[in-house]
């Protein structure tokens, strides 16, 4: 395995917090590379010396739209640059006409904010049906099959589970959805910035990202799809000058949405958040998306070694399509919450995770710029703590 920077100088000097901390909680919240918090830091100097709407704004909002376009198969005009994650979800579940007895299928141990927008619609009179499958985050097209019945209408999926690191097989299901005529709407919040995604091919009709995980971008700026042909059928739910036209800033009596995405944006934007996100895709794109994710495999591959030689318990995939960059261990012999606690004092960031039943578990998610010497020092830290605790 090679790291995709050619000296460990260039690596610290793009992602600087590897300077300073061990950081493997993409699945979090991401540390910053340099160019997105340059490109951030630039407008905001720009900005205190004339307005913050400056006439290049315009224009580098097109260009935003066009590279999150680009990122995922689709037309710019199809994209609404608006976080986090669980604001265009609410804007699907709510933007639909839907007539009582409409159903609409989710998976009850997604993250929340997959999960609370669907089960609102209840009090509108929808029949939401909830997964259950046998194995956590496991859900299959067989599984999905087996749900749908005459009134589906919408299924909301996540493209990975944010606890056990499972990739959702977004294609076949995008098609079996598609063949039924159901809407697909698509968390992509844990694979997108560390696979590549096709929305036209997978079928996705919908789709809701924040830039802040695996896009290596700032929080509460993302990536919200809404598929062409849907326009009409998602009814923006949030008015205001900025997705109504109003000429001359002059409100009509009669409301006609913009003709693209930007409908679903009702006024200013996260500027500042656009320009950080914007860097951080391209920076995704100059190393290619099939490269990152080849690096987060291998890198996971590593880190696993690493921890079974130390005992830890894998839960979730080890390779395969159904791999991510999640990988969430626990240890038979010391708590979850003890190692984290370790791990904080030693400046390693990853995550403490918790499961219905209350067993506690470490969650690491290193990004394709990680290397195998942080991960040699992470096995020293856990080792150590492992020593002391027994």
């Amino acid at each position: 395995m090679a790291s995709l920077y050619p000296d460990e100088q260039t690596r610290l000097h793009e992602f600087p917090v590897c300077a300073e901390r061990l950081f493997l909680a993409h699945a979090a919240v991401t540390a910053l590379p340099r160019v997105a918090a340059k490109a951030m830091a630039s407008y905001a100097m720009q900005s205190a010396s004339m307005p913050q709407e400056f006439a290049e704004v315009l224009r580098d909002m097109r260009a935003s739209r066009e590279a999150c376009a680009g990122l995922i198969g689709a037309k710019w005009q199809e994209i609404a640059l608006l976080g986090p994650t669980s604001l265009g979800l609410s804007l699907f579940a709510n933007g639909i006409d839907w007539q009582p007895g409409d159903e609409v299928i989710c998976y009850a141990d997604d993250y929340p904010a997959n999960v609370y927008p669907w089960l609102e619609l209840r009090r509108r009179g929808v029949i939401v049906h909830l997964l259950r499958p046998e194995s956590p985050g496991l859900i299959t097209p067989s599984l999905l099959e087996a749900a749908l019945t005459p009134r589906t209408r919408l299924v909301a999926l996540a493209s990975c589970h944010f606890f056990n690191g499972i990739r959702l097989d977004v294609e076949t299901i995008g098609a079996l959805l598609h063949s039924r005529g159901i809407l697909f709407a698509l968390d992509a919040i844990q694979t997108l910035g560390a696979f590549p995604l096709d929305v036209v091919k997978a079928h996705v009709d919908l789709l809701s990202a924040d830039a802040h995980k695996w896009l290596l971008g700032p929080m509460a700026m993302g990536i919200v799809y809404v598929a062409e042909r849907h326009f009409e059928t998602v009814r923006p739910t949030l008015l205001g000058a900025w997705n109504v036209e109003s000429p001359r800033f002059l409100a009509q009596e009669t409301i006609q949405f913009v003709p693209t995405a930007q409908r679903y944006e009702p006024g200013v934007l996260n500027i500042s958040g656009m320009y950080g996100m914007k860097a951080a895709i391209d920076l995704l794109q100059s190393v290619g998306m099939e490269r990152v994710s080849e690096r987060i495999l291998e890198l996971k591959a590593a880190l696993l070694a690493r921890l079974e030689s130390l005992r830890f318990q894998l839960n979730g995939p080890r390779s395969g399509a159904s791999a991510s960059g999640i990988t969430t261990v626990w240890h038979p012999k010391v708590k979850a919450s003890e190692l984290f606690r370790a791990l904080e004092k030693a400046g390693v960031i990853a995550s403490l995770r918790f499961d219905r039943e209350g067993k506690e578990y470490l969650r690491f998610s290193p990004h394709f710029y990680n290397s195998e010497a942080e991960l040699d020092r992470l096995a020293e830290i856990l080792a150590e703590a492992l020593s002391s605790a027994s």
